[in-house]
């Protein structure tokens, strides 16, 4: 696990936005963690969850040319993505997209810049790709290209209902259909290593096997 990979999930954990438990997922499935990037919901926190996108952005070797942050939870992360660029010295445009069409005013649906050369999605995770594919349907549509998708935490798992599990995850699933990477500062294997390390006296050390467990049952490469 990269150092940086392993700074996150401490923070994640730290922030009380990695959680562990019994959670049910939106697909239904009994989870013993949650990551929910909505609770990094002061400026501290947001700063440095900008700090991670940033960096691991730049670490990826992705040529872009602007973020694109889908509504609603994307919206602030591309925000605070393009500020830690910008104090990396890699200052680009970024925009978002409304839900609902505005009547009034400039209209429409996207705010910021416009959309145009190689964008990156920014987003917390991916679930079923609904968010991905709405908004690179929104990004060719006004001629830019799609170029990756970055988001917080890859959970690894395969899509599907119990007994119908499709060979991919969902992040696999996105990046297959749409011919771009998905670029994720840290995935359910490093989420694992971390737990593997805490040390048998820690709070998150009773998880451990039920992680294990649940990676077994849903997990992919």
């Amino acid at each position: 696990m990269s150092n940086l990979r392993q700074q996150f999930i401490a923070f994640s954990v730290t922030a009380g936005v990695l959680r562990f438990g019994e959670f049910v997922t939106k697909a239904g499935r009994n989870s013993p963690y949650f990551f929910n990037a909505g609770l990094f919901s002061d400026g501290a926190n947001l700063g440095q969850l900008g700090e991670f996108y940033a960096q691991t952005l730049i670490d990826s070797g992705v040529e872009f040319d602007m973020l694109f942050g889908p509504a609603y939870k994307g919206i602030t992360l591309a925000s605070a993505t393009a500020v830690e660029l910008a104090r990396k010295g890699r200052n680009v445009p970024f925009a978002f997209n409304r839900k609902e069409a505005k009547d009034h005013g400039e209209g429409g649906v996207m705010v910021g810049a416009p959309l145009q050369g190689r964008v990156v999605i920014i987003d917390d995770v991916i679930s079923a790709g609904t968010s991905v594919r709405e908004s690179v349907n929104m990004i060719v549509a006004a001629g830019a290209t799609p170029c990756a998708v970055l988001i917080a935490l890859d959970r690894m798992e395969r899509s599907g209902k119990d007994g119908e599990l499709s060979a991919f995850s969902a992040v696999q699933e996105v990046s297959l259909n749409f011919a771009i990477p998905v670029i994720s500062i840290a995935n359910l294997n490093d989420l694992f290593d971390y737990i593997s390390a805490a040390g048998a006296d820690s709070r998150q050390a009773q998880y451990k096997e039920a992680i294990a467990a649940y990676r077994n049952r849903y997990g992919t490469e």
